[in-house]
């Protein structure tokens, strides 16, 4: 296991321990979240008992496979907590999520949540968001024209970059769960978060985009000098 996995699975850890029996979780996507997966799995073999709701298809895959039971969100309608990964979070535990292409459902699931537990390594840490590009989804439908506004309504809310389509190694647009496309929006710094989630958000092409922001409780982060927690695990 790399350095950097470790400290991945250190952060999922310690989020196991918020883990109680009977309880309704969110499954997360991504590396970090695979570990959460896998540990959970381990403690469900050893009769802790729990129902998930997976945020896309690779994770039900794994869930699946580790005999994690699963329901579907629309049975369950509200969590108790959901442990999922990130790309960037900064001091007020604003998130830039989606580089694995699964942001929809995650937000989806993390709005549905009591709580929204984050499990990253240290390195995901920033003072203003925008390092990491970010994801934008977007229907497939006039495409072009919404990739337009996103540079439009982004420039007005301070921020611009290249705007480039995600996809797969052979060249073809990466096409997400739920049929979507996604823009990877390389803005460098996003000084105002709020005013571009919103400006996003009222784009009819866009389905929705990877500022996640109040969603999150805690950051687990878990670097060189242990595991810090930001926010409140209660």
């Amino acid at each position: 296991m790399s350095n950097a996995d470790e400290l991945k699975r250190q952060a999922a850890a310690k989020a196991l321990e918020l883990v109680e029996p009977g309880m309704r979780l969110g499954l997360g996507t991504g590396s970090t979240a695979t570990h959460f997966v896998a540990l959970l799995g381990e403690r469900v073999a050893q009769g802790l008992q729990v129902i998930g709701v997976p945020t896309s298809e690779r994770t039900r895959a794994q869930a699946e496979s580790l005999a994690i039971p699963l329901a579907d969100l629309d049975t369950l309608q509200t969590l108790d907590l959901t442990v999922d990964g990130t790309d960037e979070f900064d001091p007020a535990l604003r998130l830039i999520k989606g580089g694995g292409g699964a942001l929809l459902r995650e937000k989806i699931v993390a709005a549905a949540s009591n709580r929204m537990v984050v499990i990253t390594d240290s390195s995901k840490a920033v003072q203003t968001l925008g390092k990491f590009p970010l994801p934008v989804e977007v229907n497939r439908f006039g495409v072009e024209a919404t990739r337009h506004l996103i540079a439009r309504e982004s420039a007005l809310a301070g921020s611009s970059g290249e705007i480039r389509l995600r996809k797969e190694a052979s060249g073809a647009p990466f096409v997400t769960d739920g049929g979507h496309y996604i823009f990877d929006c390389a803005f460098g710094i996003i000084p105002a978060p709020e005013d571009l989630a919103a400006r996003l958000t009222a784009i009819p092409g866009v389905v929705e985009h990877g500022l996640f922001l109040g969603l999150a409780s805690a950051v687990i982060s878990a670097g060189a000098q242990g595991v810090t927690v930001y926010g409140s695990l209660v």
